[in-house]
């Protein structure tokens, strides 16, 4: 039986591996298929790995980041598969050492294949104007 605090350590895990800037890692996490709507998206669905392996690739500084996952909410929605939405704080430096905190509501759908649980759609949003955050997925 799937168990929310289960989803909620797989999407941790998740952002862990973005915030290290391990895309190896995010290939075997997310679905190759994984559709996504994000402020980087201007809106738009894009699906797959191309959209996001650009900031894989032109990351600045993955090591002066930290995620804080807040308040996760979990639907199991079977045995395969689950929704956990949470809001997800951002602290970084910028190329000035100036600290900056960035808020982002984010919503991921798990479903498993294969016995692992893959990521096969993510929406993020941000309350007000804060534009991109950082310069990979996961901002």
């Amino acid at each position: 039986m799937v168990h929310a605090e289960e989803i909620v350590k797989i999407t941790q895990n998740l952002i862990d591996v973005i915030n290290r800037g391990d895309y190896g890692s995010y290939e075997e996490i997310c679905d190759h298929e994984m559709s996504a709507i994000e402020p980087e998206s201007f809106g738009q669905i894009v699906i797959g790995y191309p959209f996001h392996k650009f900031y894989f690739d032109n990351a600045l500084n993955h090591s002066s980041i930290n995620n804080t996952m807040v308040n996760p909410s979990v639907h199991i929605l079977g045995e395969d598969a689950a929704c956990i939405a949470y809001v997800r704080l951002t602290q970084y430096l910028d190329k000035h050492n100036q600290t900056h905190t960035h808020q982002s509501e984010e919503t991921r759908v798990w479903q498993r294949k294969d016995d692992k649980w893959r990521c096969i759609h993510l929406h993020r949003s941000y309350i007000g104007n804060q534009g991109s955050m950082t310069p990979f997925e996961g901002k």
